[in-house]
């Protein structure tokens, strides 16, 4: 293994690079760390490193070197070259472990695109038999190159999966439109990889999903209905985990996946509460939410593995105005799991207002988002095309339609204060 660190990294995390080869199933024989201003444009870490790298290869009889950053392919081949085995960079190593743990049939579409765009990013010319057309008898080449084939079918296998994804995306939208329907909201965990949100969510639904103790153990997302305190209900899913640098090719294919993240009502943040670098994953998964256009729904933080810490388990709360900045939990022995139920109560509580909205001509999204999100009491217009509406719906999905369509606070009025100072004018 090499680590290499670069002014602008952020963390120096060699233990998480480790783990990853570890979760790969990978030998780590000896690792090696190296500090560069520049990379070098050839190999990326140098002529001497090659050269120290080249020995231990030599000496321990290694057959693959992994490189904890992205190389271009021309430095993957020209590393390949001067060591004689195999080399893998660190978005290689991802896409590798994404193959291995993929199970579903979205999954391991969504995974064989990523590599694909991978690799058709770095294709180098393997042999030159079909170079190119020459004259004479027996030496007539089909016109392209080995190169342009190989481009031409890798550009063909993407088209097909994206055709079956799209289709796999409409299903999913149907999914997504029969829970509106029944009205359930939905709960979605996320987090750094590892950081234990299998083993809640098992813990939560009663489910046995394998949860393993190494890096990118789930990545198919599961659902499943969790009840909550009051006899309310939720439908709650375990998504993939994040990491940093994650390969933007990744994010790109699982894409469809992540738009549930995008559209839950809560976001629930599992977090590895006795992680060295816990701000630091914390910013990464901020920063791929942010990617994925779901840094604007609600979130709450849940600091697992509390069992491992001496801070206690329960609700914490932060500031003078004991605003609650999350809820501290261990999902392998339970505690504080039922704080964490109840804060989630409290938020998607089966509370049912009534209010008046105000809405211009232009906005008839908001207007179709209102009869799906809930009861339409009573519609009427006023000046100038303006449309009123009298709604009755829960409380989370007003507070969605603020956060993530755009309606405006003014322009949502309390109906039973309305109706109250219309009854008090009528007696006047």
């Amino acid at each position: 293994m090499i680590h290499v660190k670069l002014p602008g990294d952020a963390l120096d995390a060699p233990r998480e690079f480790e783990a990853l080869a570890e979760s790969a199933g990978a030998d780590v024989v000896e690792s090696v760390r190296h500090r560069r201003d520049l990379p070098d444009p050839r190999s990326f870490i140098g002529s001497g490193k090659v050269a120290e790298v080249a020995r231990l290869v030599a000496e321990y009889r290694i057959g693959l070197v992994l490189v904890d950053q992205p190389l271009s392919a021309v430095q993957e081949r020209n590393l390949e070259r001067d060591l004689g085995c195999r080399v893998l960079d660190r978005t290689g190593l991802i896409l590798d472990i994404f193959a291995q743990r993929a199970r579903s049939f979205e999954g391991r579409l969504q995974v064989e695109l990523a590599q694909l765009k991978h690799i058709a990013s770095r294709l180098v010319r393997g042999w030159s038999h079909l170079e190119r057309q020459k004259g004479g008898i027996g030496l007539r080449g089909p016109g392209e190159k080995q190169l342009e084939l190989d481009r031409r079918m890798i550009g063909g296998r993407i088209r097909q999966i994206e055709r079956r994804l799209c289709k796999v995306r409409r299903a999913r939208e149907e999914g997504r439109k029969s829970r509106r329907r029944r009205q359930l909201p939905v709960v979605v965990l996320v987090g750094y990889t590892n950081a234990g949100k299998t083993t809640l969510f098992n813990r939560l639904t009663g489910s046995d999903r394998l949860a393993q103790d190494r890096l990118f153990a789930t990545l198919d997302t599961s659902w499943r209905r969790v009840a909550l305190p009051g006899g309310t209900g939720a439908v709650l899913a375990d998504t993939v985990g994040f990491i940093s640098r994650l390969p933007h090719d990744l994010v790109a294919a699982f894409r469809s996946t992540l738009e549930e993240v995008a559209d839950a009502d809560l976001l629930l943040h599992v977090i590895d509460a006795g992680a060295e670098e816990r701000d630091h994953q914390i910013e990464q998964v901020d920063a791929v939410l942010a990617e994925i256009g779901a840094d604007d729904v609600p979130t709450l933080r849940v600091y697992n593995k509390a069992d491992l810490c001496s801070r206690g388990v329960g609700a914490v709360r932060s500031g003078a105005d004991g605003v609650l900045d999350g809820v501290r939990v261990s999902a392998v022995t339970g505690q504080g799991v039922d704080d964490l139920l109840a804060v989630v109560a409290e938020y998607l509580g089966p509370e049912r207002i009534r209010r008046r909205v105000r809405l211009s001509p232009a906005q008839g999204r908001l207007r179709a988002q209102l009869f799906r999100a809930g009861n339409v009491l009573a519609e009427h217009c006023v000046d100038g095309g303006t449309m009123e509406l009298d709604v009755e719906l829960p409380v989370h999905e007003l507070e969605r339609l603020h956060v993530r369509e755009g309606l405006a606070r003014e322009e949502v009025a309390d109906l039973a204060a309305l109706q109250q100072r219309s009854i008090q004018s009528g007696a006047r």
